[in-house]
């Protein structure tokens, strides 16, 4: 397969702290960027031929907007966000970069030409699962989105916190790789079962992102379910069906990754990033800290 992405004009790359890896894995070529921004950068792209692409969101938050023609597809709050669409030469890929809103990105991507040569049946799960990107009716067409589960996120976090090199490195993101994408379509297949209708899928997406926005001080359940006008067993019930998780779980898993973030970026002292995230007693955090991460937030290095 040639390389998609050599042709992709990168704007304004020395003003960004920026990672980027581009790695081969069988037919998929795999783009792992990581930036941080002290003014607000944009960062766009696009791709020298058509793709079939999942597209993983870290813990960044960054906006993105799919821009073909007249039309736009705009995505904000994409902070675990899995997203799959197809995409012509012609569609352009824009990341807004800002301090508050970095990129961490992971997109997973393919020829539709390829597809039958893609081993072990993987090729059948896009035509099965991603019809509507194997045979496209529009330059970008959006396939199912959702927020990841808590072992994506793990995976995704582990891709982010790779430190091998060498042929190490690719037998780690091989064996990440497969195993996110074996998550993506598991996850794809149970889609259909969730009945959750639009306006109360709507209403959880408030609530996630009132969560998002008062880590130091959120809201009880009770004031929570007020805020989005749904009962608490709904609330309960279709956020954990939803996001994977339950709702002060997720809560939990925010701050963690909110305080790991700025701890590793050097954007907070430990003692700081736990004030940030609701934590009075650094001990406490500590210990949260570690029964998520394995590891003393002290023992971060950036």
């Amino acid at each position: 397969m040639d390389h998609p992405f050599e042709a992709i004009p990168f704007l304004v790359i020395f003003l960004l702290l920026m990672v980027r890896d581009i790695i081969n894995i069988n037919d998929f070529i795999v783009l792992v960027e990581e930036a941080n921004a002290d003014t607000v950068i944009i960062d766009s792209c696009k791709f020298d031929e058509p793709l079939i692409a999942v597209a993983f969101y870290g813990s960044g938050n960054v906006h993105l907007s799919m821009n073909y023609g007249q039309q736009k597809a705009a995505y904000d709050n994409t902070k675990g966000l899995a997203i799959s669409f197809y995409a012509d030469a012609t569609v352009d890929c824009v990341h807004t970069v800002s301090p508050d809103k970095p990129l961490e990105c992971i997109l997973i991507a393919t020829s539709p030409k390829n597809l039958e040569n893609l081993p072990n049946g993987e090729g059948e799960l896009f035509t099965d699962f991603l019809n509507q990107l194997v045979n496209p009716s529009e330059a970008y067409v959006e396939g199912p989105r959702f927020f990841m589960t808590p072992e994506m996120e793990q995976i995704v976090g582990n891709i982010f916190k790779n430190k091998y090199e060498g042929k190490a490195k690719m037998m780690f993101f091989r064996s990440q790789i497969t195993a996110l994408l074996s998550h993506f379509f598991w996850q794809l297949s149970t889609l259909d079962s969730q009945d959750i209708k639009t306006p109360e899928r709507d209403k959880l997406f408030q609530a996630k992102e009132i969560l998002s926005q008062n880590l130091d001080k959120p809201p009880s359940l009770a004031q929570l379910s007020r805020q989005i006008g749904l009962n608490t067993f709904k609330l309960k019930k279709d956020f954990k069906e939803l996001f994977g998780v339950p709702v002060f779980k997720y809560l939990q898993n925010e701050r963690m990754a909110t305080a790991h973030h700025l701890i590793r970026s050097k954007k907070a002292t430990v003692q700081e990033a736990a004030w940030h995230v609701g934590y009075d007693s650094l001990s406490s955090f500590s210990n949260a800290f570690n029964k998520k991460f394995g590891f003393r937030p002290s023992e971060i290095k950036a």
